[in-house]
């Protein structure tokens, strides 16, 4: 006791050496935000860069192109007009001069196979010369590719532009798209743009829109309900002191460090200042409560007395919800490991923070304790019979409550393992011009997303033979007839065309040399957007278009592409290998329940043992415990309910959730097992506690409610459904704390 007074002592007495340095360490911060705050939603910040799949990934750009693949979709009066080549031809010019351009592709720069003279020869699909019945004829036989190149009615015109690997251009990604819209626009008044490079643009101004905005949102509604909340306007500034200073060090820390902000770490200042605005509001509750009581205590006696009986609370408090994020770092995606570490980092600011914010505001606070009140409050809610009434129902009806809610209990349980596990690309952007196109080009185009398939001869023999040609075209047709894939193009492709045109080069006579041959031909750098062979022609090639669809129906075109070749072809003469970032984000769904697995154990058995350390009873920790889980499963029954899966932000929802259910349970039992005032049953003493702790209780769920509220407020599906998740799991935790815990309690705690 005499140490912390001498600690409260000696901060009040360098109380203005203090806040200057704070003033100074903010300014920094803000310098720093303002200056290096950038975002970065690329795919090294969602998979390691040892991790397997990502690895492949890069590999098969560096060796077959990559997917980062504008789609520019240009209305036109007639796709086949010669006027309109020649835009795209001077449109090909000025893009291909950009360093991060690897090549351009459209009707323009399009060939076809032509056999004359025992060779294959390249012409230009478009020929100016030819009648536009003639080019129609032409394109029909190539639908495939054509139907990529000129929609049905040649109202529009596809352009594509592909960059180099994602490596490459990762630091210049900010500004790729804006450099592209404008030499389009200088060209084209009217046109649609989309792709993987243009989507990833989408999300990054997202993110920095909508932190911005959840930043203001969030000290508004904080404002606002602390003057309801608090026992005067006069701890206004302290508690919003509380809140800014924590967020502001923190990311100037973050940025200083070079990171940057992502679909996930965006939530980290809303989280941030609730709950650093929670405990300010426990210590607030009990300094002011203690001054009622205690008058003749000086401030620093009083001071001391509020800070002893909040620290240890507070202290756990912010050790579970420590623990909750922190289990984050187990998960496998980089982004959250981010989260987690740097959420810790801010919990631990606000609270070394709030309490010296604290200290020294009080330090210059005169207040009338019994005078004081809340600058607006609603005149028929007394707090004080609310509370009355709990303690009298939750005596009164202890097992009926305790039945129904181990009822709801048992069929959360059974709720969990219907939640599915699904992320749905669409859900991570927000409604607008990028959304917008990206429908209006799928619906035209089949898709958006380039997926690159690979099969090669086990032996490392050429793939140009009878056979395997036989085995490819099986392989094509079924990929044809699969309606979650676009337009699939290979060399049986071209074969097919060339089959048509000459129908002698493959016949049964013809030589089985003199095919490999002609076949070698083919992939030409005419042609190269469409990779059909590798250098040593041991592989094929498939380029597929998807649409931008759920993990899961990613997941299912890669299954019936896996079981089309295995009933196509030899296996043990043939390998299939799937590139294309499609293929890393449907892993998205092991790694989510990873994280969940890994995670959530991990805060649990963490959260256990702090909780027993806290409690010291085995018994009552583990009746303490059950009141925390139940949020949890009545989530797991919200979400199967209304089909929200867990997807790349609901992810972190049950170790975080679990954190945060515990700290009310935490001030609340606190006061149950040390009340000095009543020494008795564990009715009265539960009765007590109630009465202590119950408005401080009903304060910080209300903040940390409002906060996540403003979270659902976001543009985006998927962080919509995480903030709207949490302010539900959040009531429900004060529900069951003000109702379920105390039954429990008042039962079998003996």
């Amino acid at each position: 006791m005499k140490r912390l007074e001498n600690i409260i002592e000696t901060i009040i007495k360098f109380r203005i050496a203090i806040i200057i340095v704070l003033a100074i360490l903010m300014g920094v911060s803000g310098y720093q935000t303002l200056q290096k705050l950038r975002v970065d939603n690329s795919l090294s910040i969602w998979f390691l860069e040892d991790d397997p799949s990502y690895n492949a990934y890069i590999d098969f750009q560096e060796n077959f192109g990559s997917d980062e693949i504008f789609i520019a979709m240009l209305p036109v009066k007639n796709a086949i007009g010669e006027a309109e080549i020649q835009q795209l031809n001077t449109l090909h010019e000025r893009i291909e001069t950009l360093p991060y351009v690897k090549t351009t592709f459209s009707l323009a720069k399009a060939k076809y196979p032509i056999y004359a003279n025992n060779k294959i020869n390249f012409d230009d699909l478009y020929n100016e010369k030819r009648s536009e019945k003639g080019l129609k004829n032409l394109f029909s036989k190539l639908s495939n590719i054509t139907s990529q190149l000129v929609t049905k009615d040649y109202k529009n015109q596809f352009f594509y532009i592909q960059l180099n690997p994602t490596p490459t251009i990762e630091e210049k990604r900010k500004d790729i798209a804006g450099e592209i819209r404008t030499i389009i626009e200088k060209q084209y008044s009217n046109y649609y743009l989309t792709g993987p490079p243009v989507l990833n643009e989408a999300y990054s101004k997202g993110i920095y829109k909508e932190s911005l905005t959840f930043g203001i949102l969030t000290v508004l509604v904080i404002t606002i309900l602390l003057l309801f909340l608090l026992p005067s306007k006069r701890y206004l500034i302290i508690s919003l002191l509380s809140v800014a200073v924590p967020v502001s060090l923190l990311f100037g820390l973050i940025t200083s460090l070079g990171f940057a902000l992502n679909m996930i770490s965006m939530l980290i200042p809303t989280i941030l200042m609730v709950y650093s605005v929670s405990d300010a509001v426990h210590i607030i509750n009990i300094y002011h409560k203690e001054g009622i009581v205690n008058k003749s205590l000086s401030k620093v006696q009083l001071l001391t007395l509020a800070i002893r009986k909040s620290l240890t609370p507070c202290f756990y408090t912010t050790l579970t919800t420590f623990v909750g994020y922190f289990a984050l770092y187990l998960s496998p995606l980089p982004a959250f490991k981010n989260m987690g570490v740097f959420t810790c980092i801010g919990l631990v600011l606000s609270f070394i923070l709030v309490y010296v914010i604290t200290i020294i505001g009080f330090s210059f606070m005169n207040l009338n304790f019994e005078q004081a009140k809340p600058l607006f409050s609603i005149k028929k809610y007394s707090q004080h019979k609310f509370i009355e009434w709990l303690n009298g129902f939750t005596s009164k009806y202890k097992t009926t409550i305790i039945v129904s809610f181990t009822v709801v209990l048992l069929f959360g349980a059974y709720s969990i393992f219907q939640v599915k596990i699904d992320t749905n690309s669409r859900d991570l952007l927000a409604e607008g011009k990028a959304k917008q196109d990206l429908r209006t080009v799928e619906v035209e185009l089949g898709g958006s997303n380039r997926l690159q398939l690979n099969i090669s001869t086990v032996k490392g023999e050429k793939i140009l033979n009878k056979e395997a040609m036989k085995q490819l075209e099986d392989f094509q047709n079924k990929l044809d007839n699969n309606p979650l894939i676009a337009s699939p193009v290979s060399v049986i492709t071209i074969k097919s065309f060339l089959e048509k045109r000459t129908p002698v080069l493959f016949q049964s006579s013809v030589s089985e040399d003199r095919i490999k041959s002609t076949l070698a031909e083919l992939d030409v750098n005419g042609n190269s957007f469409f990779k059909l062979f590798s250098k040593d022609l041991t592989t094929a090639g498939f380029t597929l278009t998807l649409k931008e669809m759920r993990t899961s129906e990613l997941e299912q075109v890669l299954d019936d592409i896996k079981k089309d070749f295995e009933t196509s072809f030899e296996t043990s003469s043939y390998n299939l290998k799937i590139n294309g970032f499609a293929v890393v984000f449907a892993q998205l769904n092991n790694f989510i329940l990873e994280t969940q697995f890994k995670s959530f154990f991990a805060a649990f058995f963490v959260a256990f043992l702090c909780l027993w350390f806290f409690i010291k009873s085995l018994r009552t920790t583990l009746l303490v415990l059950i009141p925390n889980v139940l949020p949890l499963v009545i989530l797991a029954i919200f979400m199967s309910l209304l089909n929200i899966p867990l997807d790349v932000t609901t992810a972190m929802i049950t170790p975080i959730m679990l954190g945060i259910a515990m700290d009310d349970t935490i001030h609340l039992v606190h006061k149950y097992r040390r009340s000095k005032y009543i020494i008795g049953t564990p009715e009265q003493r539960m009765n007590n506690a109630m009465k202590y702790t119950g408005g401080a209780l009903l304060s910080t769920t209300i903040a940390l409610v409002g906060g996540f509220l403003i979270i659902s407020s976001s543009a985006v599906p998927s962080v919509r459904y995480f903030g709207l998740l949490c302010a539900v799991t959040v009531a429900i935790a004060l529900i069951t704390d003000i109702f379920y815990l105390p039954a429990l309690l008042k039962k079998f705690d003996k």
